[in-house]
């Protein structure tokens, strides 16, 4: 890894170049599509080389990382065939992986080696101003070979690639990457946007009493309403799964509150059934939390 290529200016790309700025041997090149945004990383010294010409910064490079959005990629992909290495990596960091893999594979075959990547170390905040050297240190960074298809040395690469930064790495097909990222982010997404909305409808003066429990319940909602869109229509098979299966546990809460007369409700066997269901309910919830690793 002597030269990398960066093809996108916001949050993880410029978290990358950040990470790898004054490795040892390694070249750091930068693209950006706007020339107010090639200005502010050239500013920001966060690459050794920053253009908006992407044949500049992506000649002669080893490892290329495609940081735009999903649907930009593959007419990115196409301007950079031409100056790819047949050796190179290309790998990305979008948040759904088969229409990337669908779109950029067949393309890239026998033109360079490519394996999906998606870290997941982002956050609510966008933009250049907002990278951080460390964002990935500690991060899982799911790398999604297709089965029987891609080249291992993709996938060796590419695991080397995130775990200089300082990521734990895991392998998904990208099939089930969306169908594990549909649960784990994009519809806790929506879940977040849903609560926000809910609020603002029914009591908008409530906003004024939140404390860290909402805050912290509804920080994702924050991310810019055009990415996530684009995110979640890519990925709206699963989600829908997720958002149907989430709604049936909301109808389960649902039912044990309304057929739960008072709280403590008691019976001569102890606590009504509607109560036990509800105490069941946060318990398996309860349970099933603290045997995550978080933070």
């Amino acid at each position: 890894m002597k030269r990398v290529a960066i093809l996108g200016p916001g949050l993880l790309g410029g978290s990358i170049a950040l990470a790898l700025r004054g490795s040892p041997g390694v070249e750091v090149g930068m693209w950006a599509r706007r020339a107010e945004a090639v200005e502010e990383a050239r500013k920001l010294s966060v690459a050794d080389l920053v253009s908006e010409r992407l044949e500049v910064v992506v000649q002669d490079a080893d490892t290329v990382v495609l940081c735009m959005p999903v649907g930009a990629m593959a007419g990115v992909v196409s301007k950079i065939l031409p100056f790819l290495k047949p050796d190179a990596l290309v790998t990305d960091v979008g948040s759904v992986k088969q229409p990337v893999t669908q779109a950029l594979a067949p393309v890239l075959q026998g033109r360079a080696l490519f394996v999906g990547s998606h870290p997941m170390a982002g956050s609510e905040k966008a933009g250049l101003i907002h990278a951080r050297a460390d964002l990935f240190r500690g991060a899982t960074c799911i790398v999604t070979p297709e089965p029987n298809e891609t080249a291992s040395v993709a996938v060796s690469r590419a695991t080397e690639f995130w775990e200089s930064l300082g990521s734990r790495v895991r392998l998904l097909s990208p099939a089930r990457h969306d169908e594990v990222c549909a649960l784990i982010s994009h519809v806790p997404h929506l879940a977040a946007a849903a609560l926000v909305n809910t609020v603002a409808q029914q009591l908008p003066s409530a906003f004024d009493f939140f404390g860290p429990g909402f805050r912290d319940t509804t920080r994702v909602a924050g991310g810019l309403p055009q990415m996530w869109t684009e995110i979640l229509s890519e990925n709206r098979g699963e989600v829908l799964k997720g958002l149907r299966a989430l709604i049936s546990q909301l109808e389960v809460a649902a039912g044990a509150l309304e057929n739960l007369s008072t709280v403590g409700e008691k019976q001569s066997q102890g606590c009504s059934l509607s109560y036990q269901k509800l105490s069941a309910f946060l318990s398996a919830a309860k349970d099933c939390r603290d045997t995550l690793r978080v933070g």
